[in-house]
C-alpha cells in the first residue's frame, strides 16, 4: 500500500484518476497549483487506487494525504 502525499501546499486543479483505476509507477495522479505553477503528483508505485481524499478545488497542506494506492 502506498500513501500519496502532497509535495507542497496549494490548490487541487485536477484529479486524473478514479477509485479502482489501475496505475503504474510514475503515472500522473493529481495536479496542484502553487505559486502560480502547476505541479503534477506522480504514482510512487503501481497498483490500484483504493481511496481518493481530495477533489478539484480543494486546498491542500504540505504532506497532506491525497490518495491511497494498493
Amino acid at each position: 500500500m502506498a500513501d500519496v502525499l502532497a509535495p507542497l501546499a496549494g490548490k487541487v486543479l485536477d484529479v486524473l484518476v478514479q477509485v479502482g483505476s489501475k496505475v503504474e509507477e510514475d503515472d500522473e495522479l493529481v495536479v496542484i497549483e502553487a505559486l502560480k505553477m502547476e505541479n503534477t503528483v506522480y504514482a510512487p508505485a503501481g497498483g490500484t487506487v483504493k481511496e481518493i481524499k481530495v477533489k478539484k478545488g480543494d486546498s491542500v497542506a504540505d504532506e497532506e494525504l491525497l490518495l491511497v494506492i494498493d
